[in-house]
């Protein structure tokens, strides 16, 4: 589907930071059908915009090393603006990773920590206004993030950006709350302090709605990939998790 412009809070983008572009646009080319389109080498340093079928998808933009972050994927959340988002990340327990900044006429992009030290982007559209399809096959369709710190990352999503939050579950070993409710939730925040191994951050996920989770898994190996979680039904679907050659860490969910 063609959504329409993210509501504030919501996911509205994706990002990936690679050590190897080329590489991440070949596999990501054969693994979704995705075309990769040079945003301008001048005016963007580089950068990637990732298109299924002529619809941007997600951005791309090479990891020099000298952030040292490993590659990953990154979610970016829609705000009307993103100074203020900033400022109030900064005054409920996160930090400013990446003070606003203008991307020409797109938009206005910001980085910043949670309170359990996940980083997220924070997105104020211009001309970009970010996805132009999501939730069909080859394309994102939902957003996680996992967290030991979860009634603060919570809180901190509500009111930093305006989370119209839902509770669920609230059982032991699952807690779990979404942004929006039912049908209408984009996103969720998972509890995940009894399974998230011991060195590794909290962290936001992306999932790719695919036709056939196993296939997928499949040709994601033959292209130099890796199963990190092999494909497993839930009552959310068949889920799984794989790494691309490089080592970011992506989600499929079976359409």
């Amino acid at each position: 589907m063609t959504p329409s412009p993210a509501f504030p809070g919501a996911p509205c983008w994706i990002e990936l930071f690679t050590s190897d572009p080329a590489t991440a646009h070949a596999f990501y080319g054969g693994l979704f059908g995705w075309t990769a389109e040079e945003a301008g080498e001048e005016e963007y340093g580089g950068y990637v915009n990732y298109a299924k079928d002529g619809r941007r998808v997600a951005g791309c933009m090479k990891n020099d090393g000298q952030s040292g972050m490993p590659d990953a994927w990154s979610v970016y959340l829609a705000t009307d603006d993103a100074a203020k988002a900033a400022e109030a990340a900064a005054a409920h327990g996160g930090q400013v990773v990446v003070a606003p900044m203008d991307v020409m006429e797109l938009g206005t992009m910001a980085f910043v920590t949670d309170p359990g030290q996940a980083a997220v982007g924070v997105w104020q559209a211009g001309t970009h206004s970010g996805f132009e399809v999501s939730a069909e096959p080859g394309t994102p369709g939902w957003f996680e993030l996992h967290t030991r710190d979860y009634e603060a990352a919570v809180a901190f999503y509500r009111d930093v950006f305006g989370w119209d939050t839902h509770v669920a579950a609230d059982e032991p070993g699952f807690r779990y709350t979404t942004l929006g409710e039912g049908d209408a939730a984009v996103a969720g925040v998972m509890d995940a302090t009894a399974f998230l191994p011991e060195g590794v951050p909290a962290h936001w996920s992306v999932y790719f709605v695919v036709e056939d989770v196993d296939a997928t898994l499949a040709r994601a190996v033959e292209m130099g990939g890796k199963v990190t979680q092999p494909p497993e039904d839930t009552p959310y679907g068949r889920l799984a998790q794989a790494a691309d050659p490089t080592g970011a860490l992506f989600k499929l969910m079976g359409r």
